[in-house]
């Protein structure tokens, strides 16, 4: 599936889908419903933390995943909490306000980098979950989106990129 615009700075696609009833890892799920509450059916142990309309959506990309992995993290897709890991799309990309399309309908903005807490030690050598936070390793951090525009992804969608000085897709 092809996005509808080609002036994005970036284009990848979906690598994987993860959903949970709360904690992690997350699991891999073929293709979820995403409101403005998050994606349907995943739940959050903590939710002052996580959750919510602003924190929705969590994105990660496998790139970052590969990188740590061969430092010799035992992480994996869904490991670190992610909802949708992203292939092709350089993390650097994205940052609060930049926008991402998934599918032909799905519209995501990005609203802050994630606090990485002690939930997800088991992805990282001697439990340093801090190495992705984005105070210590600035750019290597999972980041949260809201949902500006809802509907279903599939793994394998076309995911295409708006940095935050592109102008508003909604």
């Amino acid at each position: 599936m092809e996005s509808a615009r080609d002036d994005a700075v970036a284009h990848g696609w979906v690598y994987r889908i993860n959903i949970s009833r709360g904690g992690v890892p997350k699991l891999p799920v073929a293709s979820a419903v995403v409101t403005a509450e998050g994606l349907v059916g995943d739940g959050h142990n903590d939710e002052r933390s996580h959750g919510g309309p602003p924190r929705a959506v969590c994105l990660y990309t496998l790139e970052q995943i590969e990188r740590l992995a061969a430092e010799g993290h035992p992480i994996y897709p869904g490991a670190t909490g992610e909802n949708v890991t992203l292939s092709g799309i350089p993390l650097e990309l994205l940052t609060p306000g930049a926008q991402v399309e998934i599918g032909a309908k799905t519209l995501l903005e990005i609203t802050r980098y994630t606090t990485p807490c002690e939930t997800i030690a088991g992805a990282f050598i001697m439990g340093d979950f801090t190495r992705i936070a984005h105070k210590l390793h600035p750019g290597e951090s999972r980041v949260y989106a809201r949902v500006a525009r809802g509907g279903e992804i599939h793994t394998g969608d076309a995911v295409a990129v708006w940095t935050a000085n592109e102008g508003d897709r909604a």
